[in-house]
């Protein structure tokens, strides 16, 4: 990502649902330049660290933002924290936990490895809608990140 304007999010998603309605709110904020769909934590973790299909990536060009579900296959959302967070090539990057538990043990397990927020998904349209939007305009237009070194 050698174009600072980009702005790339890498969508963390199982649920088709959850997935649609967050590129469409995302893309109604005018912030779906550039999404990554990961539909589950393997996936994600290619993604992040380069390998499997994304081995061509450099690992450099991190997404400005991480939209993680927590109950995912494969790997699960906790692990994908862990792993992002415990590298200090990609620790930096926001990670935002974008899911449907509000069990307590979640939302601190996530705080322990470093989320940067936690969002329980809200049930109607509406309200799904205005908290991708709001945590999309904060995440990438309002906060400012430190310089990653190359």
């Amino acid at each position: 990502m050698n174009d600072n304007n980009i702005i790339e999010i890498l969508l963390v998603e199982d649920s088709l649902e959850d997935l649609e309605l967050t590129l469409r709110a995302l893309r109604n904020s005018n912030l779906g330049n550039h999404i990554q769909i990961a539909r589950d934590g393997a996936e994600a973790l290619d993604f992040i660290f380069c390998e499997g299909p994304h081995a061509g990536r450099r690992i450099e060009d991190i997404p400005k933002l991480i939209l993680l579900d927590l109950k995912l296959p494969k790997v699960d959302g906790l692990e994908v924290l862990e792993r992002i967070k415990g590298d200090p090539r990609t620790r930096q990057i926001p990670v935002v936990m974008l899911t449907s538990s509000k069990e307590q043990t979640d939302v601190v397990k996530s705080y322990q490895l470093g989320v940067n927020s936690y969002i329980v998904k809200p049930v109607n349209f509406e309200g799904f809608t205005a908290a991708v939007q709001e945590l999309g305009m904060y995440w990438l237009l309002i906060n400012q990140p430190p310089k990653m070194e190359k």
